[in-house]
């Protein structure tokens, strides 16, 4: 066969966003409940997300009965895409068509679950915002995207990967309403002038800045930087993350910030959320 490069396509390594659903019970029956109940009155919380399966917080390693929880998240307008497993847990975890995969945790080590701020027990129903590591350090350029469906990550990366070197990372300008299923990836800091609707997602490696209504989601310092923060102007969010540790909107948001100027940073690994005095 010959080994000539087709111009028709590239076959590349790279890193996908994805969600992370930890379970934390065998009871697939109760976790559906669970899930329905938290999820179900907003269809847009997901739009097409693709979610991996995390089974290492299970107690024992007997079987799960995994396709009813990838049946829930159908119905909830996600797609299972695969399972991260201990060692113990492969040969029945393989067995519902969805395929093996490996964690790393953005803060450098494996097997390190997602957190919900204020909900450590509950993270089991709530899809935590854990996202396969965006790329390497040392990027050059800071890249986004803004599509109908989701963002081209992928693209991204290959375009930080072929970066010669170290640069300044730019600030990533969006000047246009972010739609719901619509993506921005910035790897430094990103500033948005207009709306972010429901379903839509900024994800930053450093800070976010919207200088508009946030009503979708916003997740800042996504390789674990813990000094990243979240700035808006309107603040209504479906669910705001740093560092991996995040709060939805199933969590009332105080008086003082709700639809209204705010910052949000992290404190002790606790999401702060602060009105900003804009005289």
């Amino acid at each position: 066969m010959s080994q000539k490069k087709s111009p028709r396509f590239e076959l590349r390594s790279g890193n996908v966003d994805a969600l992370l659903l930890a379970l934390n019970t065998a009871d697939t029956d109760a976790l559906r409940d669970d899930l329905l109940s938290r999820f179900e009155s907003t269809p847009d919380f997901f739009s097409d997300d693709v979610v991996a399966l995390d089974l290492r917080r299970l107690d024992g390693d007997g079987a799960v009965a995994l396709d009813r929880v990838i049946e829930t998240l159908t119905t909830l307008n996600a797609r299972a895409i695969g399972v991260v497993a201990r060692a113990a847990q492969r040969d029945w975890a393989g067995g519902f068509g969805l395929p093996l995969l490996d964690s790393q945790s953005r803060r450098g080590g494996r097997d390190e679950s997602p957190k919900a701020e204020s909900e450590p027990a509950e993270a089991a129903a709530t899809p935590g915002q854990t996202l396969a590591e965006p790329p390497a350090d040392g990027i050059a350029e800071a890249n986004g995207t803004a599509n109908g469906a989701s963002a081209d990550i992928a693209e991204i990366m290959a375009a930080a990967t072929a970066a010669a070197g170290p640069r300044a990372i730019p600030t990533l300008m969006i000047d246009k309403p972010l739609r719901s299923g619509q993506q921005i990836y910035a790897q430094g800091d990103v500033v948005i002038l207009d709306l972010v609707s429901y379903g839509a997602e900024v994800i930053a490696e450093g800070n976010i800045h919207i200088y508009a209504p946030l009503r979708g989601r916003a997740l800042a310092g996504v390789k674990g930087n813990p000094d990243a923060r979240i700035f808006c102007t309107c603040l209504e969010p479906e669910l705001i993350s740093i560092a991996g540790i995040y709060r939805t909107a199933e969590q009332t948001l105080p008086a003082e910030v709700l639809g209204k100027s705010a910052q949000v940073r992290l404190a002790n690994e606790k999401l702060i959320l602060e009105p900003l005095r804009m005289k």
